[in-house]
């Protein structure tokens, strides 16, 4: 019963997080280009400084994200949530003050600073926490319910932002991402995943007494052996070929998504001329069709088909929908496309399922922040791939009249991810004694 509360809790947190920094990602766009190229549609300065962010952040989460898995390994899921949660609050605090250009700058530099550890840290331990509570046999489906929370808050917060002003959405989400940070550290109980467990980084117990100079060299050393080595990450992909495969499939499934989200909404509004209300009403329809995948039909589906067809079958719809928007002819299609995030979501959850019974119970930390920090990879490549090919064919530069070709290219790396998908095979889950024996 202490575990399925630890869950309801956690999933109360990640809801409230998401809600505050999903409901903004409608209005950014808009934002951005008023600061940027007031009273333009299309601007090919605002999409390069996103790419940029992207690339950015991806790089400091590259080294970050497996970091962040090991530590909290050794000191607990809850002290490691806490920094992310809270450091997400300082931009969208600036936001909310003004939107002027010189606090975009401010919003700008702090998101990449902060983003550089929170982005993907609050999701991947959250993972890790479901991991340590659920047997193997039910984490699909609870990694399922996990983002069908998310994909709940992303519904909400967006549809939030369709009735609120561009002032009131960053002032609304500041509230909800202190809120997040304060209910977490009040209900969310910690999970202990080593019976061996250090003493937490934020325990009370280190504000007592004076620490020797011995103890606190000792400790220092235990921390810079948490530093993930390039070691670790070959024992990892050689301890199983599905997690290597595994990882090779989220390498090129993050590419995709990750070029699509920095490229769709500039794309959208220079073809179409969509603002902050047109993408909170397409953002609505892919989040309802993601919630009820998640929590009506992937708990149904998972335990029938298995982790590795459900995959495959997320990968291909993922492939299908970027390439239907990339040749939207109407207004209409976009929404259209949207629909197909009812199967499209199976993908992330999988992944991680796939991914958690690879390896022992005292690495989750370590397996999810390594799949992280592939994914926080793809994000520093994707913005390099996509978006100068976004701004030049939404440009009067284009060689030839394809406004969706770096659409269509992402589709094509998401083809590459379905086409590995399909040589996964459910193997049984690997011991952490096999792991350890690795090294």
């Amino acid at each position: 019963m202490e575990k399925l509360s630890g869950l309801s809790h956690l999933f109360m947190t990640i809801f409230l997080h998401n809600f505050a920094a999903f409901m903004v990602i409608p209005a950014i766009t808009d934002v951005t280009m008023a600061a940027l190229c007031p009273g333009k549609d299309e601007c090919s300065i605002a999409i390069y400084f996103s790419g940029l962010q992207h690339a950015i952040i991806g790089l400091g989460s590259l080294v970050m994200m497996p970091l962040i898995g090991n530590l909290s390994d050794k000191y607990g899921r809850k002290a490691l949530l806490t920094l992310p949660i809270t450091l997400t609050i300082i931009p969208l605090a600036i936001l909310a003050y003004s939107r002027s250009r010189n606090f975009f700058y401010a919003y700008y530099v702090f998101k990449i600073l902060t983003s550089m550890f929170c982005e993907g840290s609050v999701h991947c331990l959250s993972l890790a926490y479901v991991a340590d509570n659920v047997p193997e046999g039910r984490r699909a489906s609870a990694f399922g319910i996990l983002s069908g929370i998310g994909s709940s808050a992303f519904v909400c917060g967006t549809l939030s932002t369709r009735f609120l002003s561009t002032a009131s959405t960053f002032q609304v989400a500041t509230a909800m991402g202190m809120l997040s940070a304060v209910y977490m550290r009040v209900f969310l109980p910690d999970s202990i995943v080593n019976d061996n467990l250090s003493t937490p980084i934020m325990s009370e117990g280190k504000l007592d007494g004076i620490v020797n100079q011995d103890e606190e060299s000792d400790k220092k050393i235990q921390m810079f052996k948490t530093l993930p080595s390039i070691e670790d990450m070959l024992v990892l992909l050689k301890s199983s070929l599905t997690f290597s495969q595994a990882a090779i499939v989220s390498f090129f499934s993050t590419l995709s998504d990750v070029g699509l989200h920095a490229s769709l909404l500039y794309y959208l509004k220079a073809r179409f001329h969509f603002n902050k209300d047109q993408f909170a009403d397409l953002m609505v329809i892919t989040g309802i069709a993601g919630t009820v995948s998640q929590l009506l039909l992937m708990p149904i589906l998972a335990p029938v088909l298995g982790e590795a067809k459900l995959l495959s079958i997320g990968l291909f719809f993922n492939c299908v929908h970027m390439i239907l928007y990339s040749i939207a002819w109407s207004f209409w299609v976009p929404y259209a496309a949207a629909l197909f995030s009812l199967l499209y979501v199976f993908s992330q959850p999988c992944i991680r399922s796939i991914v958690s019974k690879q390896v022992g119970p005292c690495e989750q930390g370590k397996a999810q922040g390594f799949i992280s920090g592939i994914g926080s990879f793809a994000n520093v490549a994707s913005p390099l791939l996509f978006s100068p090919l976004t701004a030049l064919f939404l440009s009067e530069r284009a060689p030839f009249n394809f406004p969706g070709f770096s659409i269509m290219c992402v589709g094509f790396a998401s083809m590459i991810a379905f086409v590995q998908s399909l040589m996964i095979r459910a193997f049984p889950p690997i011991s952490s004694e096999r792991v350890s024996n690795l090294h």
